[in-house]
């Protein structure tokens, strides 16, 4: 696996740094992040995503709370037209 190192919350503490990492070879993102409380799970399961699709979220899931300004660092799907 080839990672890319996209960024780190600006002048992070050693013991709290949520990152994120992209795999050059899929492209996909890996994010060290907040877990998202027991709270913030209950309200994403009580909004669901699409009707029929379970809420439940499954072991080899997780979700998480990726703070603002770390939305910097996701890259952007290309405009595939060119303009």
């Amino acid at each position: 696996m080839r990672l890319r190192f996209l960024g780190i919350i600006p002048n992070t503490p050693d013991i709290d740094s949520p990152t994120v990492w992209q795999d050059q070879d899929s492209g996909d993102l890996l994010i060290q992040s907040y877990k998202a409380t027991e709270e913030e799970v209950k309200a994403c399961q009580k909004i669901g995503s699409i009707p029929g699709h379970s809420t439940d979220v499954p072991d080899h899931e997780a979700i998480i709370r990726l703070p603002k300004i770390m939305l910097q660092y996701i890259p952007r799907v290309e405009d595939s037209t060119g303009d």
